[in-house]
């Protein structure tokens, strides 16, 4: 049996919503190796003098672990 835990997680870069991602699951599989996918609920934007200072992502992360 198997139980899935999810985790809610928000990261940012100064680069792109890519890299904001990259970011957040790299940063979730150094807690747990048991990371199985992620669903990510909102993408935002800081903006400061007109233009695109910061990329913000608030993202569900799955993790799964095997019970005895």
């Amino acid at each position: 049996m198997s139980i899935a835990k999810v985790v809610e997680i928000s990261s940012t870069s100064n680069k792109s919503f890519e890299e904001a991602i990259e970011n957040g699951i790299r940063n979730a599989c150094k807690d747990a190796s048991s990371v199985r996918g992620a669903w990510i609920k909102e993408q935002k934007v800081t903006v400061e003098g007109g233009r695109i200072a910061a990329y913000r992502v608030n993202m569900q992360v799955t993790f799964v672990e095997n019970a005895a």
